[in-house]
């Protein structure tokens, strides 16, 4: 857009921007002229999509703020009432963390809802994201919304959206819900109904405490050694929503040694003792670890700011406290539930950025295994396809500290799998061992994976410019070798072609912006663009074999050498295809 456009299309957002700070925010733009801030906040708008929406705070099209909520709120109803009749009667349940302007958003949703004669199904206060999607199913509505930006910086929000079946949704249903929202009108002409009269019509629901009882007694039931004796628990939930019932839930279990990082323990959506509230990132631990090693604790747990994720520390041979990665938490849980409980018909399902250790395990314990994209919507709705069929979903996981145990969620459960986790951990203290003799027993019987990952953040237009640059540039300059390895197969999801030597194939998976590159040996390397956040992702796996006899630490320093060098030499490679260094 011209200047001139931009400060027209800015100053008709305002006037119908129902938010007067936002309001303010975007005139106070239009009267400096400042043409760049414009141009990044209208030139586009936040892109409903599978994750439903996430973004920076602010006035404008492409923030995150009232009137978008109110808008998508609208659009949503609209479309559930024209594809779920029985929404009227069903409802939709409403769910917030405790991040800036989540109250706000919960409540212009239920609002939106019920003037649009829906049921709105609304937690008193705080509900963490696993409990949301429980509740949908649970009270049998046709749809969920969780206001929540997850793990992002405190500068951002989300609203995220659940189908009837406690899913996130996937196509085509994403589609349908945008363009219902491109069809409604200004945010400040969206109808709203009072909460005082949407509760005396019967459209305004509180959540009752027995949703979550019943969320609570379903988790626990997900132990399978329900050993507890003797394991020193740290936990921090990041100043997030579900420090409450994580605390709760190793309480019932039986867990009596468990310490709460206290500077941590409630919600906070400036997250003042951490720039970004994830546990992956540098410093985000520090507090646990320092309260963990004054403690001499077995295992430190942590979740993000709305408890979909799960972060774990646990004694390595030496003594130290480290973190394992999403992978080989995963891995674990895959292998303990798969071998300590017996099922028929199991199933474990990850991504294709995930480890393929547990594609190894599966084989060798006759268990179905499944890959999908990236995104737990797509873990879920596998797991549901397959129950259809007579098969019992185990565990999911993606590496990004993504887990769900049994069928319980339908998404990442960060409170649940942290009790599984906790019953894993002390089951390996009754045995002599802990989680990280454990996962060497594993690797040692079904194979040494490691792997990493490298995330170049560019933000704005321009940082999504690049991001498309890079993509594009692999396609048309794809190697032939990494890390001195012969590419055996490139995997396009976006072209959903496989190419392996002189063979193409197409595949199955839904169409994907992902180049996957199989290595000879079993390696692998995956380059994405984030769809929550403005990252490019590179993913990179090495499988290295293990003598018969030999130790394992040089067996793990040797991979993790091949790995460094596998990835030197595809970043050196996006360098060159324009990614910044």
């Amino acid at each position: 857009m011209n200047l001139d456009t931009l400060l027209a299309t800015a100053r008709a957002w305002a006037d119908a921007d129902p938010d007067p700070l936002t309001a303010a925010e975007v005139r106070a733009l239009v009267e400096r002229r400042h043409e760049a801030e414009l141009e990044d906040r209208f030139s586009s708008g936040l892109e409903f999509g599978t994750a439903g929406l996430r973004g920076v705070l602010g006035g404008g099209t492409n923030r995150m703020n009232r009137a978008v909520v109110r808008r998508t709120t609208a659009g949503l109803a609209r479309y559930l009432k024209a594809v779920v009749p029985e929404v009227v009667t069903r409802g939709v349940v409403i769910g917030r963390d405790g991040r800036r302007l989540s109250a706000e958003f919960a409540s212009d949703a239920a609002a939106v809802f019920a003037a649009e004669g829906i049921p709105a199904w609304v937690f008193a206060g705080f509900a963490p994201t696993p409990l949301t999607a429980f509740a949908v199913r649970h009270l049998d509505a046709a749809a969920g919304v969780m206001v929540t930006a997850s793990h992002n910086p405190p500068e951002y929000n989300g609203y995220k959206v659940y189908w009837g079946n406690g899913a996130q949704i996937v196509p085509p249903h994403d589609g349908g819900i945008a363009r219902a929202i491109d069809a409604v009108g200004p945010a400040n002409a969206v109808p709203l109904l009072a909460e005082a009269e949407a509760r005396s019509a019967g459209l305004f629901r509180d959540v009752d405490a027995a949703v979550t009882r019943a969320y609570l007694d379903a988790i626990l039931a997900l132990r399978v050694s329900r050993q507890t004796a003797g394991l020193e628990v740290v936990y921090t939930a990041m100043h997030g929503v579900g420090g409450a019932l994580v605390l709760q839930a190793l309480r019932e279990a039986g867990f009596v040694s468990v310490a709460p990082v206290a500077e941590q323990q409630a919600p906070d959506g400036a997250f003042p003792t951490v720039r970004f509230p994830n546990p992956e990132e540098k410093g985000a631990m520090d507090l646990a670890t320092a309260l963990a090693e004054r403690r001499g604790a077995d295992l430190v747990l942590a979740n993000d700011p709305d408890a979909d994720r799960l972060a774990v520390m646990a004694r390595d041979g030496a003594g130290r406290l480290t973190m394992l990665t999403g992978n080989e938490v995963g891995v674990l849980l895959g292998h303990y539930l798969l071998t300590q409980r017996a099922t028929e018909k199991p199933l474990v399902v990850t991504t294709i950025v995930s480890s393929a250790q547990l594609k190894a395990i599966a084989e060798a314990k006759g268990a179905r295994y499944a890959e999908t994209l990236t995104g737990f919507k797509w873990i879920a709705n596998v797991a549901i396809d397959e129950a259809a069929r007579g098969v019992n979903f185990v565990v999911g996981y993606e590496e990004a500290l993504g887990y769900s145990v049994g069928p319980v969620v339908r998404d990442k459960d960060g409170i649940g799998a942290a009790l599984v986790v906790a019953d894993m951990a002390a089951w390996c203290r009754q045995r002599g061992v802990t989680l990280f003799g454990y996962l060497e027993e594993v690797q040692r019987a079904h194979g040494l994976f490691v792997a990493k990952q490298f995330n170049a953040t560019l933000p704005g237009a321009t940082g999504a410019a690049t991001i498309k640059a890079v993509m594009e540039a692999f396609r048309r300059q794809p190697p032939e070798r990494l890390g001195g390895v012969r590419v055996a197969a490139t995997n396009d999801y976006q072209a959903q072609t496989r190419v392996e030597g002189a063979q193409r194939q197409a595949l199955t998976l839904p169409r994907s912006n992902v180049i996957a590159w199989e290595l000879e040996g079993g390696h692998r390397v995956t380059l994405r663009p984030s769809g929550t956040e403005p990252k490019l992702k590179l993913y990179f796996e090495w499988r290295e074999a293990v003598g018969d006899g030999e130790a394992m630490g040089p067996a793990r320093a040797r991979a993790m050498a091949r790995l460094e060098a596998l990835e030197a030499d595809v970043l050196t490679l996006a360098a060159a295809r324009g990614l910044p260094r």
